[in-house]
């Protein structure tokens, strides 16, 4: 399913992102969209979502990212603590950014937000990377696609895939916000993945 580039930066450029495109929003994008085509997936609108996603989980970035967008783990782990203790975090019953005995801190990273020890143990297995003994390797290019990927089709992280959501006639746009965050501004993520599903069907 090879995707024409510049049919489909044309139409995200002026659908999505306002008319412009950084070099790094592209070259993020291009990742996404070379192991898509790679593993030979058949549904334009998967691609969509997924990209939608990162979109959503980067802040437009289309970069892997640390949680809040902090350069560091103590600056992130200070913004989520001054809102955790403010009642903004109300969903956070214990506080996951706290650094653990080991001194890491299993803060969100990666274009889809990866947090607590056990999933980045689970990530581990499914990257043949060892993110337990290096939670920032989750912000690399590379293993961050493998990651959003592995995660949002074989439902990974809540238990909920894509293929729940777009299957033949089937597309819950606005529904597979559960294979992230539950409804979690799913109907922002699921306006712009149908912004990024034109754009591809266009270069198709």
């Amino acid at each position: 399913m090879p995707i024409a580039r510049k049919t489909f930066f044309a139409g995200v450029r002026a659908a999505v992102f306002g008319g412009r495109l950084t070099a790094d929003q592209v070259a993020g994008m291009e990742a996404i969209l070379t192991r898509f085509e790679r593993r030979g997936w058949g549904d334009p609108r998967c691609l969509a979502y997924m990209l939608a996603t990162a979109h959503h989980e980067t802040a437009a970035r289309m970069q892997p990212v640390r949680e809040t967008l902090a350069a560091t783990d103590d600056e992130a782990i200070a913004i989520l603590e001054r809102a955790w203790r403010g009642g903004r975090l109300p969903w956070v019953a214990t506080p996951y950014w706290r650094r653990d005995a080991d001194g890491k801190s299993w803060l969100g990273r990666g274009l889809v937000q990866l947090t607590h020890r056990a999933n980045y143990a689970a990530m581990s297995r499914v990257t043949g990377v060892d993110l337990v003994a290096d939670p920032d390797l989750a912000l690399r290019t590379d293993i961050a696609v493998t990651i959003m990927l592995a995660g949002m089709t074989e439902g990974t992280f809540t238990g909920h895939r894509l293929k729940d959501y777009f299957d033949g006639q089937k597309a819950d746009w606005t529904g597979a916000r559960r294979i992230i965050n539950g409804q979690e501004r799913a109907g922002k993520v699921a306006a712009t993945a149908r912004l990024f599903d034109a754009a591809i069907r266009a270069g198709l």
